[in-house]
């Protein structure tokens, strides 16, 4: 194995979908968008339309046509950036249904696909995507009388369960909804977890499926092993990496591995993390650089092929709590140069 590997495990993936899917009474859809969360949206939601899965979302047109090429026609395809200029014809020949984020868009809609389905999604507070109030109270009727398949909004501190925004949202959603005859959604991952008051008519988990924060009851969903390239002995006092940031303080063995921050592994990472060797740690020392990364290896009784990065040990969310971000942006951020595989 002369690269890094990264290894998804679709087990694990259907497991955490039927573990959340058990928190409701209501259908579970799935987040597919950024490619699945750079995991591969084709055999991610092959695997949870197997499961039942019949609504999927994605972010944008292009992600929706490569998902319904995956799972073939009759599940439910959700496109978050709505109807975007130029959209037309994915939508049409793909059976893609555009979340209206704005008059602009209703206009669009109306006007290239007047009979294609089409979804609502409504700003409740967190003003990024959506209509404001004031918009969907003008659109409201005529948006009605056109059946959406879906109104929806989106949380904006829902991994903080006693966070007031939540509450908030909560009830301006039901007061811009009620009445609504379209199924109502307004919970991912973490609006989920916060309790049947915000299940609606179905949730969208998206972070939860792949293993992350906030759903602290997740299978790990990814594994990624590091080839050693290469053991060195180090002296007492010698240094490691770039800016001399990490210096022996004991006759030293140091592995250096093939994989560095054009893999997703951010440089910011530093120090604080381990890779294994089975179930044995070895600390990451000095900086992680492009394409490589170096491990201190001392108390391994023997020499590795291989280092195990991300495993049940050790989260994509510890990745992410020591390189200041969140679980999400280490996912997505895996890059192409890994060899991928699948646990089917």
């Amino acid at each position: 194995m002369s690269t890094a590997r990264l290894t998804i495990n679709l087990h694990a993936l259907a497991s955490n979908w039927r573990a959340l899917d058990a928190k409701t009474d209501v259908e579970t859809g799935a987040v597919v968008k950024a490619d699945a969360y750079g995991l591969g949206a084709g055999p991610v939601a092959n695997t949870l339309a197997e499961e039942g899965v019949r609504k999927f979302f994605v972010a944008v047109a292009e992600e929706g046509a490569a998902v319904r090429q995956a799972i073939g026609p009759g599940p439910l395809i959700c496109v978050f950036s709505g109807h975007m200029e130029g959209d037309a014809d994915l939508l049409r020949d793909h059976d893609l249904v555009p979340l209206i984020n704005s008059p602009e868009q209703f206009q669009r809609h109306l006007q290239a696909l007047p009979v294609h389905p089409f979804g609502i999604q409504l700003d409740s507070g967190m003003n990024r995507l959506g209509l404001e109030p004031s918009d969907w109270a003008a659109l409201r009727s005529r948006a009605e009388a056109l059946n959406p398949v879906v109104v929806m909004s989106h949380l904006a501190c829902s991994d903080e369960p006693d966070h007031p925004m939540n509450r908030q949202q909560l009830k301006t959603f039901r007061e811009m909804t009620d009445g609504v005859s379209a199924p109502r959604s307004l919970a991912a991952t973490g609006g989920l977890l916060l309790g049947p008051e915000f299940h609606f008519d179905f949730c969208r988990p998206g972070i939860g499926l792949y293993g992350g924060l906030p759903f602290a009851g997740a299978k790990p969903v990814v594994t990624v092993d590091l080839p050693v390239i290469q053991v060195r002995d180090l002296a007492v006092g010698e240094t490691v990496g770039y800016g001399n940031t990490w210096k022996a303080r004991r006759p030293s063995r140091i592995a250096t591995v093939a994989a560095g921050y054009a893999d997703g592994l951010h440089r910011a990472i530093g120090g604080g993390i381990d890779t294994f060797a089975g179930d044995l740690p070895c600390p990451v020392v000095g900086r992680i650089s492009m394409d490589l990364i170096t491990v201190d290896v001392t108390d391994l009784p023997h020499t590795p092929e291989r280092l195990r990065i991300l495993n049940g040990h050790q989260t994509v969310d510890d990745l992410a709590e020591a390189a200041g971000t969140i679980g999400y942006e280490i996912l997505t951020s895996l890059g192409n140069r890994y060899s991928r595989g699948y646990v089917e």
